[in-house]
This record gives C-alpha cells, sequence and structure tokens, in this order.
C-alpha cells in the first residue's frame, strides 16, 4: 500500500515504512567472516525459531473469533511483519556480502579488516579494526570502514601521521602498529 493512499492517524500508516535499503555507497558489503556468520546465525534464529513461534500464536489468536480487538492477533501480525522486514534486510545485506578474511590479508598498509593502533596528539593510545557497517562497536573497538577515522586511515602504514575530522574538529593520529590478526 502507498504511504498516498493512508490517512492522518491510521492505525496502520506506522506499518507503510520504506524497506531499508540493503547496499551500501560504492555498492560494496564488506563484512569480516565472523560477521557474516552472526548475521547467518541471525536469520536463521528469525526463520526457524521466532516467526514459527509467532505464527503459532496469531493462528490461535485467529481462531478466538473477533479480530478487530485481540491484541494477541494485531500484536502477532505486527510481530511478523517485522520479522519478515528484518529477515528481507538480512537476506539482502547477506548476497551483497563481500567476505574479506584478515588473515588473508599480506600488506603493511591499512585496508579493510585491520587492527591499527593508534597514538592520539593527547598521548593516549587505542586500538580499533576496521569492519563492516553491520559488526561495528565501538566499545569493542570495531569501527566501520566507511567511518571518517577509518576513511583517514585507508592506505597508511605504520609510523604515518593522519589527520581525520571528528566531532571535536580535526585530529591527528600517529599509526603506531597495523595488524592483521582474527577478528572475532
Amino acid at each position: 500500500m502507498s504511504k498516498a493512499f493512508t490517512k492522518d492517524g491510521d492505525e496502520n500508516a506506522s506499518d507503510v515504512e520504506p524497506e531499508v535499503e540493503a547496499s551500501v555507497p560504492g555498492g560494496k558489503n564488506y563484512i569480516t567472516p565472523a560477521g557474516a556468520e552472526k548475521l547467518r546465525q541471525e536469520l536463521k534464529k528469525l526463520r526457524y525459531e521466532e516467526r514459527p513461534e509467532v505464527t503459532k500464536v496469531v493462528s490461535w489468536a485467529a481462531g478466538n473469533g473477533d479480530r478487530s480487538e485481540n491484541g494477541d492477533y494485531l500484536y502477532g501480525k505486527k510481530r511478523l511483519r517485522e520479522i519478515d522486514r528484518r529477515m528481507r534486510f538480512l537476506s539482502k545485506r547477506l548476497e551483497a556480502a563481500e567476505i574479506v578474511d584478515p588473515l588473508q590479508v599480506k600488506v603493511a598498509h591499512v585496508q579493510f579488516g585491520a587492527t591499527v593502533s593508534l597514538l592520539y596528539e593527547d598521548g593516549s593510545e587505542r586500538t580499533y579494526s576496521i569492519v563492516g557497517i553491520d559488526e561495528v562497536d565501538v566499545s569493542r573497538g570495531r569501527i566501520s570502514w566507511q567511518s571518517p577515522l577509518a576513511r583517514a586511515l585507508l592506505k597508511a602504514q605504520e609510523g604515518d601521521v593522519v589527520t581525520f575530522h571528528s566531532p571535536k574538529g580535526p585530529q591527528e593520529v600517529e599509526v603506531t602498529a597495523v595488524l592483521y590478526v582474527a577478528i572475532d
């Protein structure tokens, strides 16, 4: 149903969201083997565990009569739409995935999959692994290859000083180490 055919205040208007685009800028969805496996496991869980459970509840609720005021039925149908939307998203992500194993990379400069140690202007040192957009976890030092820092680091080598634009403004960091290790 087109959004043009829904009334303001229509209960189902929130259900008519545009499909989340699975492609990424440049048409590549770089991902590590561990990241791809996590997406596969989530898709498997949705398809074979969660969806069948919710389908049983919806089927049971539909048999109870009036569906217009049946909370189990209405919530179940909404949850099925959410599960189906997420499954489509994950399927498209995996189809577009270009899996890069950091253990197979044999270069001295920073590329996707690199684990990079940096020395900041204030003397602090941090280590980041450059991963796919589906694997980002800053608390664990995982940054997207599309982030400003990772883009600035691409092709840098040990000893290089790189400037990147952060929310605090331009910052300089020195690359102290470039490693290609397994990223879990």
